[in-house]
């Protein structure tokens, strides 16, 4: 809302929350002189890229020296830090759907959460804050920073759901493939990539998972009563996701065995043939090299039949050799 009017200090939205699912923006500039009433409370978005955000945060949020190394250092991984007077540190990842991007090179959240303020920092745009605008416009957004926490985690985990469906969209079409065609060959990039892509995924899956299980246990005064039940969904749903991608990774490998398999069997196929091949031709090369030496006492080296008879005798032992391997069921 005030993106434009506030990006060259590097507070990209700021609300106020009536407590009743709605929320108006104000500008940077009416943060000092800022009165919350009872019911109402503060979301400050910021881009943690930029000088204003962190001289801000260091000289104007009132946060410890701690607070802000941890929410402005370079490389995060998703945690929960409990602070000093009911407050806490939470960090979370977001699938990165910006033009261009990787979606497994998930997004940075940093927030700093209490009673009734909360501050959030990003490095590139996330999708979930701009969805949380719109409820905002249409009254049916988060009522206090606990809902505020919560819908953010919400909408971050839909878009992992939607991301882990896509990759294994692309491994049931790879299968599909190769029943109906058992000379189709998969397409080994795009599945190495699909591999490549949920290993990065549960990087921060994993931990983001254990996370919404101790926002389930942890007991905040401003926490919401019915909180704990939401973030044990989130719980369940993450759970699910891993098992997903931890399934989609062993399909990807089978499909490659499969392929890896099919192919030796084939190559083995080609290769005793060319064994049995060899078998029959051996005797006949070896009649053929014996008549080729240069010396005396060739049979049927005068012999105007020699020619005819020597191939009736080749043509007779290639045929024993076939009749022989037919009976040991070599052919």
């Amino acid at each position: 809302m005030f993106e434009e009017e506030n990006a060259q200090w590097g507070l990209v939205h700021a609300l106020v929350l009536d407590g009743e699912g709605g929320a108006r923006s104000i500008a940077r500039t009416e943060l000092n002189d800022l009165q919350l009433q009872a019911h109402e409370s503060l979301w400050l978005h910021w881009d943690r890229s930029h000088p204003q955000t962190q001289s801000w945060l260091r000289d104007s949020s009132g946060l410890s020296d701690f607070n802000c190394d941890l929410l402005l250092e370079e490389n995060t991984r998703p945690r929960l830090v409990p602070a000093p007077n009911n407050e806490l540190l939470l960090f979370m990842r977001g699938v990165n759907l910006n033009p261009g991007a990787e979606p497994e090179d998930m997004v940075s959240l940093r927030i700093f959460g209490s009673a009734q303020r909360l501050i959030s920092l990003r490095m590139r745009p996330l999708r979930a804050t701009d969805e949380l605008l719109s409820e905002f416009s249409q009254g049916e957004g988060p009522k206090n920073p606990s809902e505020l926490i919560l819908y953010l985690a919400q909408h971050l985990t839909l878009k992992v759901q939607d991301l882990i469906g896509e990759l294994s969209e692309i491994v049931d079409d790879e299968e599909d493939k190769i029943d109906a065609d058992e000379r189709y060959t998969p397409d080994h990039n795009s599945l190495l990539q699909v591999r490549r892509r949920a290993a990065a995924l549960r990087r921060f899956l994993a931990p983001q998972r254990d996370i919404f299980g101790q926002l389930t246990r942890i007991k905040l005064p401003w926490f919401s009563a019915d909180d704990a039940d939401y973030w044990n969904e989130l719980n369940n749903s993450l759970t699910r996701y891993l098992e997903e991608l931890e399934l989609t990774r062993e399909r990807v490998g089978l499909v490659l065995e499969s392929e890896d398999r099919r192919l030796n069997v084939r190559m083995s196929r080609i290769m005793y043939r060319f064994g049995v091949l060899t078998g029959i031709f051996l005797p006949i090369t070896f009649i053929t090299g014996l008549l080729g030496i240069n010396v005396g006492g060739v049979p049927f080296s005068d012999d105007s039949y020699g020619f005819a008879i020597t191939c009736g005798v080749m043509l007779v032992i290639g045929a024993g050799q076939w009749w022989f391997y037919r009976r040991l069921q070599w052919l």
